[in-house]
């Protein structure tokens, strides 16, 4: 992986990302406070300008950015614009969501994921059937502004956890993180995957590129995992993860094979196919099972978490599956 550690900063997509970039451009004020105040009146939840803004709000407190002061990781002002952007964000996807049937459990929920389709539809089915390798490199880009931080958003849950459920989201994350082995970071292997592909491997080298909907699949693991009161629902969304990722892993290798891909690329897949199924059963009962039994009140949060996961995955798939169909490039500008 590159030495690059800080990325810089994006251009702007609008009013609200342009408050937000011209501020950190600045030295953080630390002997008073400013409320930061941006009109949102007019803001769409979903859109470009809001995700970028709240994606660059959050990345203060993983990485940073290079010449951004670093204390504005917790500078009121800036907490204060990025508390009133999720609140937007977060109205927006409990409106997807809808809501949840007072009977519905978490259990119940991770089961219903565990069942494949038999016709199913979405990015990995086109990709696996029928997807070009140009496609699939786009997929790669999208994926990345997760993939080289994978397993940093959900471990902002651990301290929040106790018990039986903290032990064995420590040893799913364990593995996340290569096991102790550097090489075998899922971050690594990720970055390994780009290499091969041809593809820029630095840090958020692609966030300048990225639309609302790829960006919003990170700002909610991060909100979720960034207030406790949400920990139930960081739960939900990490489970999700787990659960479904062995067969859209397996329908990946099997479309970069078709496509002659690079092992490094395959390999990638290969790992989640492997570890994921196995961390299936961990999340089911030893995280989210232990954790419904100590904290009965949190069910319907994790639920919330499991739904949300989906929405926001599938405005993603939906875009994409939008544009290839269509025949133009999936991110703000074709690659190189």
């Amino acid at each position: 992986m590159p030495t690059l550690v800080q990325p810089a900063l994006p251009e702007p997509r609008g009013p609200i990302s342009l408050s937000v970039v011209e501020l950190l451009a600045e030295r953080a004020q630390l002997r008073y406070v400013t409320r930061v105040e941006t009109s949102l009146g007019d803001a769409d939840p979903a859109g470009l300008d809001l995700q970028l803004a709240l994606y660059l709000c959050y990345e203060l407190h993983y990485r940073g950015f290079a010449d951004v002061d670093a204390g504005w990781e917790w500078n009121p002002g800036l907490l204060y614009l990025r508390g009133r952007l999720e609140d937007l964000f977060l109205q927006d996807v409990r409106r997807e969501v809808g809501e949840i049937e007072p009977d519905a459990s978490a259990l119940d929920e991770l089961d219903k994921l565990c069942i494949e389709p038999v016709d199913g539809a979405g990015p990995s089915y086109f990709l696996r059937d029928e997807g070009t390798w140009e496609q699939m490199r786009e997929y790669f880009a999208h994926r990345s502004l997760y993939h080289l931080k994978e397993g940093d958003p959900h471990a902002w849950a651990i301290p929040r956890l106790t018990g039986q459920a903290k032990a064995s989201f420590v040893a799913v994350e364990f593995d996340e993180f290569g096991g102790g082995k550097g090489a075998r970071l899922h971050q690594q292997l990720f970055a390994d995957l780009m290499a091969a592909a041809g593809l820029d491997t630095t840090y958020l080298g692609y966030l300048a590129d990225a639309t609302a909907e790829s960006l919003a699949v990170v700002n909610l693991m991060s909100m979720f995992g960034l207030h406790r009161r949400l920990r139930g629902s960081a739960v939900g969304h990490f489970a999700a993860t787990e659960v479904t990722s062995p067969p859209g892993s397996r329908r990946m290798v099997q479309a970069l094979e078709r496509l002659g891909a690079p092992e490094e690329c395959c390999a990638f897949y290969r790992e989640h196919i492997v570890a994921d199924a196995v961390h299936e059963q961990v999340v089911r009962t030893d995280v989210v099972g232990d954790l419904v039994a100590r904290e009965p009140d949190l069910d319907r949060d994790v639920v919330f978490g499991i739904r949300a996961f989906d929405a926001v995955e599938n405005r993603l798939a939906d875009h994409l599956m939008a544009c290839w169909r269509a025949g133009v490039p999936s991110l703000r500008r074709a690659l190189n």
